[in-house]
């Protein structure tokens, strides 16, 4: 009965054993077949096939390794390109990228980032097209609001940000004087030479329709001259307070406050402007520092943590300050290190002869049944008394060689300038005992560890010719012994080779450094006095042990530039600063030429057929006489008589209202 029942048993079990196998052949299979698509760069149909193994036999960790890292390596190359894809804008081929990850690893997050980020870029290119006819049909301002609301959520929008900036400039007045641009940028021609301030600004104020009102302090009375021709009303304005130590605070749209260029009317007068600079790259301490010696700004607020900076200061100043932002928040440097090391030991140990015995004890036996050896015992030593030791022999006949290869190929991202280590080996426990003073002391143990193996020490230099310059520092070391202290302790004896060297390579030049060698050679001889030194039978006589190690390093460089220094434009890295005294901006002062003036006001259009009018010259105005009336310029169809410097005035009487 009980043999029966074993072999109901043994035939239930054999259906699940025919399974495992099958299953287990099924893995193998799916496994080979998974390689192989691999290898052919079907990446899809390869991970099917690992699945279809990991599900054949879930317990084998090869499988479900081998599934997870392709996966990996995968989902990773695919991003990389969609990510390269969208930056180039691409879209199409970016949205394809991601969703190939997440069908790979739906729980991706970030193919699902980049799904996000294209949604988001989809709706900026409608806002950016909105923006751009806002800007075709003159409507900066609408346009302006749209790209700020765009910028606020993704500030990388480089083509938004090139956008706002033609914006601002269209919009900008020369001097931050809101309403005041069409007015500075009528044409006019002056000359006066010794006249009063104030007539000066009068004619300006004729022309230009705008009203300046003097500070109580300011000389009116005061002589000037000024020869402009074919000029601006701007650049008139910017001369007159440039060479008479004045400045100017606009009031609103078309008046303009004149007071002296002194500390305490600036303090009273200037307008200031609060700008937080979210910095991306550079340091805001460093950037404050810039500021601070540039600009002599003392309202710097630095906050570390967010990485930002606060300015008060003159709009002047934070034009500036804008600008110097700029070019020092730039993105760093950055540099692939691709390192292989190698490691290759070679070892060959030959021990052979025959060991002979090196002493001979005798030693006494008891005779009397006891543990001991007794006085009679001693009385009574022969042949069969006496016991014999150490007359045993052996035939050493052994050779051993190894040979190991140690290969390390790790790649390193480091910033410019910044250091980067490698430790590929062991720590090593180093115990001391420390034992306080006084009676009944307390002993206590320090454990320090202490590297052992190859430590490889980088800092790259990346300079904007795109070579690198890597300062390397390479440690080899390994344990040779160890010595026992007289407390207990255990010190070890460590081998160390070091190379230190300073490499200038182009990007993608590799460079090897080798010849770190250590070639050990040690012997051991073991024979007979006399006999073993005959040379040919003395190894019957003897033995001889012969130990002979040698281990190179290697190492394999290759720097990878991802991103170098860009050179800024040449608008951007030299840009008028002002005087030491003002930032004020200086005026667009290229050549132009003779503007005609609109006709005047009431005059009927030419008939047709007829020849068109000489072109009518630019105001041009000269100090007067008092009460003498200013020139009219010539109607048109009139030529313009030359303007010629006037005799010098009689003086007048002084009318009794000016009195």
């Amino acid at each position: 009965m009980a043999s029966h029942l074993k072999n109901l048993g043994r035939r239930a079990a054999l259906p699940a054993m025919l399974a495992i196998a099958l299953g287990g052949c099924a893995g193998q299979m799916a496994y080979r077949d998974g390689r192989d698509l691999i290898a052919k760069d079907q990446i899809e149909a390869g991970l099917l096939k690992f699945q279809e193994a990991v599900k054949a036999d879930p317990g084998n960790a090869q499988y479900r390794s081998a599934y997870l890292l392709e996966r990996d390596r995968a989902t990773l190359r695919l991003l990389d390109q969609s990510e390269r894809q969208q930056a180039e804008g691409q879209l199409d081929l970016a949205e394809q990228g991601f969703r190939r990850v997440q069908a790979l690893d739906p729980l991706n997050e970030r193919a699902r980032a980049g799904l996000r980020a294209l949604e988001r870029d989809a709706r900026q290119t409608k806002l950016l097209a909105v923006a751009s006819a806002h800007v075709n049909k003159g409507e900066y301002e609408l346009a302006k609001q749209k790209l700020n609301a765009m910028l606020v959520e993704n500030p990388a929008n480089e083509k938004a940000r090139l956008m706002l900036a033609e914006v601002s400039e269209k919009i900008a007045p020369p001097a931050a004087e809101p309403g005041l641009s069409k007015a500075y940028k009528q044409p006019i021609s002056i000359e006066f030479r010794d006249a009063p301030l104030k007539q000066v600004f009068e004619v300006i104020s004729r022309r230009s329709g705008l009203n300046f009102v003097f500070d109580k302090d300011v000389k009116t009375d005061q002589r000037t001259t000024v020869l402009l021709k074919n000029s601006t009303v701007e650049s008139a304005i910017y001369f007159l307070l440039l060479t008479n130590q004045l400045e100017q605070q606009v009031m609103d749209a078309n008046t303009i406050l004149i007071y002296p260029n002194v500390a305490a009317k600036l303090k009273e007068y200037q307008e200031m402007t609060v700008k937080t600079f979210f910095l991306a790259n550079a340091e805001a301490k460093l950037v404050a520092n810039t500021l601070k010696t540039i600009l002599k700004s003392r309202d710097v607020v630095v906050d570390e943590k967010l990485n930002l900076l606060i300015v008060r200061d003159s709009p002047e100043a934070i034009r500036l300050a804008e600008k110097l932002v700029a070019l020092q928040d730039a993105p760093e440097a950055e540099v692939m290190l691709e390192v292989e090391i190698l490691e290759v030991k070679k070892g060959s140990v030959m021990d052979l002869g025959v060991v002979w015995p090196t002493g001979i004890g005798l030693t006494p036996l008891s005779t009397s049944g006891g543990t001991g050896i007794t006085i009679r015992d001693l009385n009574n030593l022969n042949q069969r008394t006496i016991g014999v030791t150490g007359i045993a022999a052996g035939i050493n006949a052994n050779k051993n060689d190894t040979d190991s290869n140690l290969l390390a190929n790790p790649r390193i991202r480091v910033r410019n300038k910044e250091k980067a280590k490698i430790v590929i080996g062991d720590k090593l426990p180093v115990i001391t005992t420390t034992v306080s003073s006084g009676v009944g002391g307390f002993a206590s143990d320090n454990v320090t560890y202490v590297d052992v193996g190859l430590t490889l020490n980088v800092e790259p230099t990346v300079y904007l010719n795109d070579e690198v310059a890597i300062r390397v520092q390479l440690e080899v070391s390994n344990l040779t012994g160890t010595i026992t202290t007289k407390s207990g302790g255990t010190a070890y004896q460590i081998g160390t080779r070091q190379a230190t060297t300073m490499l200038q390579l182009k990007d993608g030049e590799n460079q090897v450094l080798a010849g770190l060698i250590n070639n050990e050679e040690r012997g051991t001889a073991n024979h007979v006095p006399g006999a073993g030194d005959l040379p040919i039978v003395g190894r019957l006589f003897g033995s001889k042990r012969d130990d002979n190690q040698k281990t190179e390093i290697v190492l394999s460089i290759t720097p990878h530039l991802i991103r170098n220094v860009q050179r800024p434009e040449a608008s951007a890295s030299e840009f008028s600063a002002g005087t030491e005294a003002s930032f004020r901006r200086r005026p667009d002062l290229s050549a132009r030429p003779a503007v005609a003036m609109p006709p005047s006001p009431g005059a009927l259009p030419p008939p047709a057929g007829a020849q068109p009018a000489p072109p009518r010259p630019p105001v041009q105005a000269m100090p007067l006489s008092q009460g003498q009336p200013a020139p009219l310029p010539p109607s048109q169809g009139q030529q313009p008589q030359p303007v010629l410097p006037p005799p010098e005035p009689e003086p007048a009487p002084i009318p009794p209202a000016q009195q």
